[in-house]
């Protein structure tokens, strides 16, 4: 599949997940050794990963799911952004985009991502958590669930629940929100279990729907195939 296939897997109905981290972390971190057996299992049950498509943990992400998957039908998409860094792509995408702002790069996250996985990182990181998190709490997205893979992200939890939930910033359901995980293991069966109610039949909001952005190609694009 080539650059633009983007807009046509809008409209696919494939289970995906999105995993952010670090770009800066290397392979022989235990990080990027846990991100790379979560995206193994997440190709040996057929489901897609989302990732930002440069190195480090993105790097992670899409080298596991590769080695991973059992058909040409699992899909590994990168969403790369264009900085001063000069973040390149890793060669084991199938699907791929640039973009050259990060709220637009975010908004193509969120319409393709029934879940998301975020593992340690810095501010890039930080500010897809917290995109997730705002446009689930105000139900601009659906109710998809956040996994905070890691032990730093314990302290991160503690800090909200000592500071804005304790002056009334949020409420303990928006903190409910975040689902804790140890390892890639435990991060591996909250994901099974949604993916399992997907499997069923259960009503899976289509969030490129329910995000009501019109972009041009996408209008175009279920104009011609819906």
């Amino acid at each position: 599949m080539g650059i633009d296939s983007i807009e046509g897997e809008l409209y696919q109905k494939h289970f995906r997940v999105a995993i952010f981290g670090s770009a800066r972390i290397k392979k022989d971190d235990s990080a990027y050794q846990e991100v790379y057996k979560l995206a193994e299992m997440i190709a040996a049950e057929n489901i897609d990963v989302v990732t930002g498509g440069g190195p480090g943990l993105m790097q992670a992400a899409s080298s596991g799911h590769m080695h991973g998957r059992k058909d040409d039908k699992t899909h590994s998409i990168g969403l790369n952004i264009k900085i001063s860094l000069e973040q390149k792509t890793n060669r084991h995408l199938d699907i791929k985009k640039e973009f050259e702002r990060f709220s637009e790069r975010l908004d193509t996250f969120m319409m393709l991502s029934d879940a998301v996985v975020i593992a340690p990182g810095g501010i890039g990181t930080v500010l897809e958590l917290a995109y997730t998190w705002q446009l689930v709490q105000v139900k601009h997205i659906c109710n998809i669930p956040i996994i905070l893979m890691g032990d730093m992200w314990n302290e991160f939890v503690k800090w909200v629940e000592r500071n804005p939930l304790k002056q009334g910033f949020l409420s303990k359901k928006d903190i409910d929100l975040l689902f804790l995980a140890r390892d890639c293991h435990h991060a591996f069966r909250i994901i099974k279990k949604f993916h399992e109610g997907y499997l069923k039949g259960d009503d899976i909001c289509l969030n490129f729907k329910k995000y009501k952005i019109s972009l041009r190609k996408e209008v175009q694009y279920e104009k011609n195939h819906l």
